[in-house]
């Protein structure tokens, strides 16, 4: 009966997982349909615009050639009438010069005939009319005005749809997770050399597989990438994977996506419990900072505001006893244990998170615990806890701390410390987040999960979490594995 159960169950989650996949599908064709429709009108107002704009360039080339052959006409019109007119004033002036000339013939006179014949020769010389060309200076031809658009007409006919580069292909075995770093690589199905640049678009989800239409972060992306691989850095594991796909462009068009491509980005991810806190820790999200008031001297302010209208509770009045009920809760941690600690436990594997303080931080702690630490318990001083400490009053001392005993770390106080946790090897190490230089390293054996804690005073820290462990902090912890007498560690069982 209890087999048949369980194979039931079986059945039913596969059947709900399946389901969930349908219905995730159902979902894509929808948006794809959506998008066809919405491209397809899209492509059709380019084509509007591209047709526009060759109407608008040819009736210009008509404009300006038409303009060209109106200035040759009026050009040789002009040269045809100044030689018309200079040719109308030489025939006036031979006209003139042959009725002197016949008039002349009938003069009786010897001398004066001379006269008048050699006055006659003289003007023949020098007679426009022996001097003008009698050749028109420009033809009437306009052949060099001529066009034939019998070539772009056959190139316009044989216009077409734009080449569309394929899509690439993701090689998933190639992609590389480590550092927080994603190197993403890819290649085409096939060689294109007119492919100018590639596409890469990426979001966070915490869904395997196909990526979801809904409830899904947008797609962010990067563009003109060369290469056909590209390294992420940088970046926050908050989710448990990434989905990324690439796209071709040649100078005109971007081809179609890939298809998607999931990686697993595995990464400890917590925040700081601000419920659990103690009253003098300010705390948001992923940061903590020492506040002394501890929220008191706000609420005396606005205790004596209220006091001084009528005693009716006023909505204001309402929201300071609500805030002060929610103060009131966070006993937690009181006295000097100045903690807070993360919202999440380590339970199993390998982790990795890193802290910034304040350069103005007068003492603080970093480290891990069991969940039973007394609300008047500093970390380090049970032997449940793990820390290291910094303590900038007067001078500046730098220790390990494990069930009330303190190791003096004789190394400069990093500005950024990475912790780095190994449940199941029982080893809680420390480093310089900058330089991945050990610092401390604790061997025991872990009997309950563990939170990260922290204490602060006079001062802030942040929490930077969603980190991979860094690749040096593996090599370093595989050579510190085979140094157990290492100077650097305590070896406390738990």
């Amino acid at each position: 009966m209890d087999e048949q159960r369980e194979t039931l169950q079986r059945i039913v989650s596969t059947l709900a997982n399946k389901n969930d996949e349908i219905h995730n599908f159902i979902d894509m064709l929808n948006h794809t349909i959506r998008n066809v429709q919405v491209n397809s009108s899209n492509a059709i107002s380019e084509l509007d615009e591209e047709f526009d704009g060759l109407y608008s360039i040819l009736d210009e080339m008509k404009g300006s050639m038409s303009s060209t052959i109106q200035q040759e006409e009026a050009r040789k019109i002009q040269a045809l009438q100044d030689q018309l007119s200079q040719c109308s004033n030489a025939l006036e002036s031979s006209e003139e010069l042959l009725e002197l000339a016949a008039q002349s013939l009938d003069i009786k006179d010897p001398v004066e005939f001379l006269k008048a014949a050699r006055q006659i020769k003289d003007r023949v010389t020098m007679a426009s009319a022996f001097r003008i060309s009698l050749k028109p200076k420009v033809s009437d031809s306009m052949t060099h005005l001529m066009v034939d658009f019998a070539l772009e007409r056959r190139m316009l006919q044989a216009v077409k749809f734009l080449p569309v580069p394929k899509a690439p292909e993701i090689d998933p075995a190639a992609c590389l997770v480590a550092d927080n770093c994603i190197t993403v690589s890819w290649r085409m199905p096939e060689e294109d050399s007119r492919i100018d640049h590639f596409v890469l678009e990426y979001r966070k989800t915490n869904f395997d597989g196909l990526p979801r239409v809904k409830d899904e972060q947008r797609w962010e992306m990067i563009d003109y990438i060369k290469a056909t691989e590209y390294m992420l850095s940088g970046l926050k594991f908050d989710t448990k994977y990434m989905n990324f796909r690439v796209q071709a462009c040649n100078k005109a068009v971007a081809g179609e996506y890939s298809d998607p491509v999931t990686l697993e980005t595995k990464a400890f991810v917590f925040s700081l419990d601000s419920t659990s806190s103690h009253l003098n820790l300010k705390v948001e999200d992923t940061y903590v900072e020492w506040d002394p008031t501890g929220g008191k001297g706000q609420e005396k302010i606005k205790g004596k505001e209220n006091k001084s209208r009528s005693g009716a509770p006023s909505p204001k009045r309402t929201s300071v006893s609500t805030r002060s009920s929610v103060r009131g809760s966070r006993d937690r941690f009181t006295g000097e244990s100045y903690t807070v600690l993360g919202d999440t436990a380590v339970e199993s594997g390998q982790h990795y998170w890193e802290v910034r303080a304040q350069k103005d931080c007068k003492s603080y702690s970093v480290g891990v615990t069991y969940r039973n630490l007394g609300k008047f318990d500093q970390l380090g001083r049970t032997n449940s806890s793990w820390c290291i400490h910094i303590n900038n009053w007067l001078q500046t001392t730098f220790s390990a701390k494990h069930n009330n005993k303190t190791k003096t770390l004789d190394v400069p106080v990093p500005d950024r410390i990475g912790v780095y946790c190994d449940f199941d090897g029982g080893q809680l190490a420390f480093y310089n987040a900058n330089s991945k230089e050990l610092l401390h390293t604790f061997r025991t054996k872990f009997t309950q999960p563990l939170l990260p804690g922290f204490m602060i005073w006079c001062g802030g820290l942040t929490v930077s979490a969603g980190l991979q462990v860094p690749s040096a902090v593996k090599t370093l912890q595989r050579s510190e594995n085979g140094l157990s007498g290492s100077t650097s560690s305590l070896n406390i069982i738990a």
